[in-house]
């Protein structure tokens, strides 16, 4: 409750009047030394306000005294090493990705160039160092779906995919041969033939083999071993996008998925396509 303040007996000082079950509280100053700190702290953050960017307008806000703001500072270090760049950029960009490569210092610094956008573009679906996810293809390895050449991993990375607003993209869409185009037992039968194929065990005919030579052949090769061109992936091998089991490949024949990759000129300079297609070229070797 609350009471007149009266001296303590014990440490002469006066209470603030209160006391709660008896118990009493001191009425004692904060420390000088504290209260001075206080007030210069207040008077720095004032002084801060005005020199700094600060206070918010309508249509913007203070720009400071100073004319300082933490934007223009890395604006300024974008273009110091904008600036520090522009000899190699220069030099890419008056060459070819496999003028590159036969430029041992300029490929170096692609390389390193390329490893940095590809972790920031590229690795979310390509995993770090292009070890491929499912759905998305491996680029650590020397099969390639589109391509391994410097300019076919070029115009890839430029045009993307199927993807449909770009008319430059590449594009091949493989048949639903399950939609009244084979039976089940054929869908089966080149399912498991194609399964062989993959383990080197294909047999020499045979009424999976039969329809494979008929149907698939065009796009996959008479061994199976892909038609870049078109965009018809290897199948003589155990690298699957989306499972190498006969099932898995069943449902591929019966109704298959076809992946898209964006186009990158809009998003990133020649320069950097370029770096990324060093890049990229290095992890599997190439062609």
């Amino acid at each position: 409750m609350a009471d007149h303040p009266e001296r303590d007996e014990i440490t002469g000082r006066y209470t603030t009047g209160h006391e709660w079950d008896g118990i009493k509280e001191l009425n004692t100053p904060l420390p000088k030394w504290w209260v001075w700190v206080f007030y210069i702290t207040i008077g720095w953050s004032v002084l801060y306000t005005i020199a700094y960017p600060s206070w918010p307008a309508m249509a913007g806000f203070f720009n400071g005294a100073l004319g300082w703001n933490a934007r223009s500072a890395l604006e300024e270090n974008l273009a110091e090493a904008r600036e520090s760049r522009s000899e190699w950029l220069t030099q890419i960009a008056a060459k070819e990705v496999p003028a590159i490569l036969e430029d041992n210092t300029l490929r170096s610094y692609a390389m390193r160039g390329g490893e940095v956008l590809f972790k920031e573009n590229c690795a979310p679906c390509h995993q770090t160092g292009g070890a491929g996810a499912h759905g998305y293809p491996t680029l650590a390895d020397d099969e390639w779906i589109w391509g391994g050449t410097p300019d076919a991993i070029l115009t890839t990375i430029r045009y993307g995919i199927r993807d449909q607003d770009n008319d430059d993209t590449r594009v091949n869409y493989m048949p639903a041969f399950g939609d009244d185009w084979f039976t089940d037992e054929e869908i089966e039968a080149v399912a498991g033939y194609v399964y062989a194929l993959s383990h080197g065990e294909a047999p020499a005919e045979g009424p999976g083999q039969t329809l494979f030579s008929q149907q698939c052949v065009a796009c996959h090769g008479p061994d199976g071993g892909g038609v870049p061109m078109l965009g018809g992936p290897p199948l003589n091998n155990r690298i699957f996008l989306y499972g190498g089991e006969q099932d898995d490949i069943a449902a591929q024949v019966r109704n298959p998925t076809h992946g898209v990759m964006p186009p990158w000129e809009n998003r990133l300079s020649d320069e950097e396509i370029k770096q990324l297609a060093v890049y990229v070229h290095s992890l599997g070797g190439g062609e």
